[in-house]
């Protein structure tokens, strides 16, 4: 039977350009007004997820600290005492390298987390499924993946999340996993206080790199020269599921980090959640 939320075509345009604007927003510029040299400020308001790296290889600085983020049950690093990477990739829509990702994690060994939105489900059920079945966690990127931060209402707020739920346990079987992500890197305080008391672990993210563009993509060298030394312990990254480039050298990726000393580890390791 028809859903009646099912995403009409000028609904999926204005998803697709919110994944370009969440890329944009995952570089965290060193002008992001959050950050200043005395280092970040308490959790904003409201705000746009952004990081600076004032020096590569170590942890980035983000627009809140992991201990403002921790008040309400929300991360953007993992365990900095250990050599481990907890891989997480945004899937707004299929557009067909979702299998080869998905390939090489299976190859590696490497559990990931695929962040979904009612049309991801909807249109590529077989390959959610297939993320589901090789132990992958699947989360809550929202049905419609709207500006979450413009929400206030907690009815509201919740009917994002329990849609895609609803959608998820029955194109799967199963229940959908209690982490979220906020589209476009947009949230609040308010926003991280609702995803709390509905039981969601906001999961932000403190690696990532211009991989969007599905009509530029990044050659290998130039995703290689923002992942590899930028890369640090406890990292959360961020890639997107709909570039050519991931598809193409996420094995060799994989490696490159093995090589370094990396592992690969769920998010339901994180520090505080295992």
């Amino acid at each position: 039977m028809p859903r009646r939320s099912r995403l009409t075509a000028l609904t999926l345009v204005s998803a697709s350009m919110c994944l370009v604007l969440a890329a944009l927003f995952s570089f965290g510029a060193p002008s992001s007004p959050a950050l200043s040299a005395a280092g970040p400020a308490a959790v904003p308001a409201a705000a746009d997820w952004g990081l600076s790296f004032p020096t590569e290889g170590e942890t980035p600085v983000g627009n809140a600290t992991v201990e403002d983020l921790a008040q309400y049950g929300a991360y953007y690093l993992g365990d900095t005492s250990q050599k481990v990477l907890y891989l997480t990739f945004d899937c707004g829509y299929e557009n067909g390298y979702t299998e080869a990702i998905l390939d090489a994690l299976k190859k590696h060994g490497a559990p990931a987390a695929f962040f979904v939105v009612g049309h991801m489900v909807e249109s590529a059920p077989d390959i959610v499924r297939r993320m589901a079945e090789e132990g992958h966690i699947v989360g809550n990127h929202t049905f419609h993946h709207p500006d979450m931060s413009s929400i206030s209402d907690l009815t509201a707020f919740q009917k994002e999340l329990t849609d895609l739920e609803a959608l998820y346990q029955e194109t799967t079987g199963q229940p959908l996993s209690k982490f979220y992500r906020p589209p476009q890197g947009k949230y609040s305080v308010e926003n991280l206080k609702q995803a709390q008391q509905l039981g969601y672990t906001t999961v932000f993210w403190s690696l990532a790199y211009v991989d969007w563009n599905v009509d530029d993509q990044p050659s290998a060298e130039a995703a290689y020269a923002k992942l590899l030394p930028r890369v640090h312990d406890g990292a959360i990254v961020l890639l997107h599921s709909t570039s050519a480039t991931n598809a193409a050298i996420l094995d060799e990726l994989l490696t490159k980090w093995e090589e370094m000393g990396y592992t690969f580890a769920p998010l339901t390791d994180l520090p505080g959640l295992s």
